[in-house]
């Protein structure tokens, strides 16, 4: 095989394919990216068994072949190499010579037998949607996922396409995440839950621009996305997800309005005084049309007053303050509305269209107010 690229080309691949190599692995050839050129094209492939990357690379192919090198070597090379062009040959004993003006590195090499390519999937259902919006979606959801492995279901999001409607869920045992968006197009009803990990390796890759196209393709056991000159495929995560539709209450006792980033500065400005590893709430008093924030803990305690639109009764309530400035920071609104039922009941903050719904369950405060 002998490849000729420019360095930023190679570089920007090579940094995709990555994202599907596996810190630790009893196979291998997993450590490996594979640089497949043949047919006038060149790709790069990577494959830890759960998420798996195909990429093309600009560049000239002098001769065909393939191989597969260790990712990690590789991709330091490329990365401290000059900005010009980068030559790539192998020889029969799969030895990589790489080229770049005065630097000349040789690496050993494997055979690509032992690896495993992407399998090919059946393309019956799919939907399209803009990078933009999957981007935003993944956003402004995954943060709630749970990464406690013992319960996989949570590690996911669960994906609900119904007609022209797509429905994002994520949930980790003490707040939801919900997404509802219309697609440009009527689509079969699907519903599958995709890997948190997947969907935050595919929103680094995302251009995010509202031109570019992304088509997802749906299997029993696997969701495939297609963009640019990209495809990520996943293994879904078996299983039937939560039913939340009996939390999902329109009823309440309290509604707030209230100007975000004023609400979201002061959280902010809170936690100063809570050290990483300490559970310390938020105590929340609304009353009229102000409503008071406390926090109390081993380095100092602060309050502080905002402005509010108040209907229904005054209530007094502790949260999680990281889960209110998570749901909050990914809200681009101006105002929020937060519904509130009672001192153990979830608040929910949601627009009026329910384009997004934020349930939090809040905490235990009586141990917290003075």
């Amino acid at each position: 095989m002998k490849i000729i690229c420019q360095k930023n080309d190679l570089l920007n691949s090579v940094n995709i394919v990555l994202k599907a190599i596996p810190s630790r692995t009893t196979m291998p050839i997993l450590e490996c990216l594979i640089i497949d050129a043949k047919s006038g094209v060149i790709k790069l492939i990577s494959n830890d068994m759960e998420l798996g990357i195909e990429t093309i690379v600009k560049g000239n192919i002098l001769e065909n072949g393939i191989i597969a090198i260790n990712a990690k070597v590789f991709s330091e090379i490329i990365r401290k190499l000059p900005d010009n062009e980068v030559t790539i040959e192998t020889d029969s004993n799969y030895k990589a010579t790489i080229t770049c003006e005065k630097a000349n590195f040789n690496i050993s090499g494997k055979a690509s037998e032992e690896f495993p390519f992407l399998p090919n999937i059946q393309k019956d259902k799919n939907i399209t949607i803009s990078q933009f919006s999957l981007k935003e979606i993944i956003r402004q959801t995954v943060f709630s996922i749970s990464d406690n492995e013992s319960n996989k279901i949570m590690t996911g999001e669960l994906f609900e396409i119904n007609e022209d409607e797509l429905k994002v869920t994520s949930l980790d045992g003490h707040r939801i995440s919900i997404r509802n968006i219309k697609l440009k197009d009527n689509y079969d009803n699907i519903k599958v839950i995709v890997p948190g990990k997947t969907l935050n390796e595919v929103s680094k890759i995302l251009s995010g621009e509202i031109s570019d196209q992304v088509n997802l393709f749906f299997t029993d056991k696997h969701i495939l996305f297609e963009f640019d000159d990209t495809v990520v495929l996943s293994r879904l995560i078996e299983g039937e997800f939560y039913k939340i539709s009996q939390m999902l209450s329109n009823d309440y006792e309290t509604k707030l309005t209230i100007n975000k980033k004023e609400f979201l500065s002061c959280i902010d400005r809170a936690t100063l005084l809570i050290k990483e590893n300490e559970k310390k709430p938020i105590i929340i008093n609304i009353t009229d049309n102000n409503m008071e924030l406390k926090i109390n803990s081993n380095i100092g305690s602060m309050n502080e007053d905002i402005d509010i639109k108040k209907e229904g009764k005054d209530i007094l309530i502790g949260f999680n303050p990281r889960f209110l400035i998570d749901a909050l920071k990914v809200i681009d609104d101006e105002e929020v509305d937060i519904y509130l039922f009672n001192p153990k009941a979830p608040c929910f903050i949601k627009d009026k269209e329910e384009t997004y719904i934020y349930l939090i369950l809040p905490v235990n405060i009586n141990a917290n107010i003075n």
